[in-house]
């Protein structure tokens, strides 16, 4: 895993301080990669490849980047892992192709020189994003794997000089790099707690989509780009051609697959574990990866002082079954508060799901004694294991029996009080029975008795409800969630959601989160359960093999069940989450109302203030929890503080 940036402009290198901005790219990186530091610089036109190197695989030099092809047409700057490198280099080797050493940088880079770089795209198992300089075009190549596991940030100034970095704080380094605010990705931001791609907090500053191709050139003008995979077709293949297997079928497929694909990201020179919560998901990973070792495979987790937030005890006891060398930690309070000051830095863009805590702890925890770690994310979207899903298609299936007119009777009547009016109702009850955030579900319930099936999702899935009043000169973006070509693309409500929740959560908050906080402190997380195949094959399994007796992530379970007993694993989903609520009432609070003064607001001109203000004093005073909404803004003025 490392860091990669560069760039390639019209100008000639003498208009450059050129190894002061590469020198400062690097250094932006250098928690990504801090084995190894490597330049590589051209003249005509200006190119810079830069690459900072966490060593993984061939820690030799022959791993050494940007790596040029045994032709010198083609120089790679590459992060990630290819799982099938040993196919890669065998086919190669079959073709006379020799090689120096034993990195899948070497054989992504020979592939090209043999097959052409969009080809052997396709061909790669992995999680990767990389720039290739072809020298005999003049082109500059950017590719991001097919799930966007690897992030890949990229800009076009007005005088041509394309950027692009693993981070945005590499493309900062350069001279050119826009730095305008993106109001209406801030609009988004405020909805969903992250940006969502292709947008940045910056104008015309982009994230290369999953499973995308750019090429660019002089003679090009502009970038193009082409999709080299796309989640929309696997999806909709999966629904022309569905698994018409058993049961049993699906099950032993499904186990297979989770091997190999495990079993490829087992591949490493250096230390490898894998996180456990005694969840599903994780603990199908490392219940599948000490199947396939002798010696006890290790094991991490974290604890937390606070019941409804702490899995340990969880993960301990199928770590005892398994076998595992287990290692976890209890951390208090204090230890997650500390994180909080790293957040803006870690994050590079506002991004506020607040496990980005708790993952960092675990990632700083883990990175002690490994370099590698397996993570069980993906398998909620992928197996629809997210409690949202069934909460929806219940409300769905209520509402649908209520006649249309008296839905919307009662939708006007519940909006005709305000959001306060509804918690100053609820502050009538006793605090045993008094439901949080009153005001806010009843107007979210209110949308639901207006709408459609999409518009609860959208309800379930939304922070601030009507970001454009919040947000000064925003306009949300609309994208995937919005588009209703897909009620006939796809027409199960609940496999719908779980493609809006790929395509847009998936990459843009579970991976950037798990990247981020991983690599901060120099660990690669691998996420197995994402390999391309096992998408494919989730997505062509009929739903009453995922969800089934009120329950999601039924195939999975039977997996699971073959190596660790079902009352091990079998508990209501708790999430990986702080006492957030708690915090912002007590040791945040000072640190929480400097961000939400009237002075910061006027300083960043980013938001209105009274709408906030009302939740927060509501918040504090325990009439509500709105500790979603209000960690948005924190985290947006916590980024503005640091870097507008």
């Amino acid at each position: 895993m490392c860091g990669i940036s560069g760039w390639l402009s019209n100008k000639t290198s003498s208009c450059y301080d050129n190894d002061n901005i590469t020198e400062k790219m690097a250094q932006s990186l250098h928690h990504r990669g801090p084995d190894k530091k490597g330049i590589w610089k051209d003249i005509s036109p200006s190119i810079a490849l830069v690459h900072t190197r966490l060593a993984i695989v061939d820690l030799s030099n022959t791993g050494f980047q940007p790596m040029h092809s045994n032709c010198s047409r083609y120089v790679i700057a590459y992060n990630g892992e290819i799982y099938n490198t040993n196919e890669l280099r065998s086919t190669l080797q079959k073709k006379g192709v020799s090689f120096r050493g034993h990195s899948d940088t070497e054989a992504i880079l020979e592939s090209c020189a043999l097959h052409g770089i969009e080809a052997t795209t396709k061909k790669l198992i992995g999680m990767f994003a990389f720039a290739v300089w072809d020298r005999k075009e003049q082109e500059l190549w950017l590719a991001r794997d097919r799930l966007g596991i690897k992030p890949l940030y990229w800009t076009l100034t007005p005088n041509g000089t394309l950027i692009f970095g693993s981070e945005l704080k590499a493309l900062r380094a350069h001279p050119e790099c826009p730095t305008e605010i993106d109001r209406d990705a801030v609009a988004g931001f405020m909805r969903h707690n992250y940006i969502s791609g292709p947008r940045t907090i910056y104008k015309n500053v982009h994230k290369l989509q999953s499973g995308q191709i750019l090429r660019y050139s002089a003679s090009l003008g502009a970038p193009i780009i082409q999709q080299f995979w796309n989640l929309e077709k696997a999806f909709t293949n999966g629904i022309a051609y569905p698994f018409e297997g058993s049961d049993d079928d699906a099950v032993d497929t499904l186990e297979e697959l989770l091997k190999d694909t495990i079993g490829r990201s087992m591949i490493a020179d250096v230390p490898l574990g894998a996180f456990l919560s005694g969840g599903i998901d994780s603990s199908t990973v490392a219940a599948l990866m000490q199947a396939q070792r002798s010696e006890p495979v290790k094991t991490f987790s974290i604890g937390f002082e606070t019941e409804a937030h702490n899995e340990a005890q969880y993960a301990a006891k199928v770590a005892k079954h398994l076998g595992s060398d287990h290692t976890e930690v209890y951390v208090n309070g204090q230890d997650a508060l500390d994180v909080v000051p790293k957040l803006p830095d870690m994050f590079d863009e506002p991004f506020a799901d607040s496990s980005q805590i708790p993952t960092y702890l675990l990632s700083s925890l883990t990175k002690k004694h490994v370099t590698v770690a397996l993570s069980g994310d993906g398998g909620d979207e992928l197996f629809a294991g997210y409690e949202r899903y069934l909460t929806a298609q219940r409300i769905m299936n209520k509402s649908g029996n209520i006649p249309a007119p008296l839905r919307s009777i009662l939708a006007n009547s519940i909006s005709a009080l305000s959001p306060a009016s509804w918690d100053a109702i609820a502050n009538l009850l006793p605090t045993s029975k008094r439901p949080d955030n009153t005001g806010d579900r009843a107007h979210k319930l209110a949308a639901i008795l207006k709408g459609e099936p999409d518009d609860i999702f959208r309800s379930l899935i939304s922070h601030w409800d009507s970001p454009d009043n919040i947000v000064i000169g925003g306009n949300e973006p609309k994208g995937v969630i919005w588009d209703q070509s897909f009620a006939s693309k796809i027409p199960d409500f609940i496999t719908r959601m779980q493609y809006m929740d790929s395509a847009t959560y998936l990459t843009d908050d579970i991976l950037t989160k798990i990247d981020r906080a991983s690599m901060f402190d120099a660990l690669e997380a691998r996420v197995p359960l994402l390999d391309h195949r096992i998408i494919e094959f989730a997505a062509t399994l009929p739903q009453h093999m995922k969800v089934r007796n009120g329950q999601g992530k039924w195939i999975l379970r039977q997996v699971l069940e073959k190596y660790v007993p079902q009352h091990l694993f079998d508990r209501p989903k708790m999430g990986f989450g702080v006492p957030l609520d708690r915090w912002l009432r007590g040791p945040l609070r000072d640190w929480a109302e400097d961000l939400l003064s009237q002075e910061t607001f006027e300083r960043h001109g980013l938001l209105h203030r009274a709408p906030v203000l009302q939740k927060w004093q509501q918040h504090i005073s325990g009439q509500a929890n709105y500790q979603y909404l209000l960690w948005d803004v924190l985290m947006l003025h916590a980024w503005a503080n640091k870097h507008k």
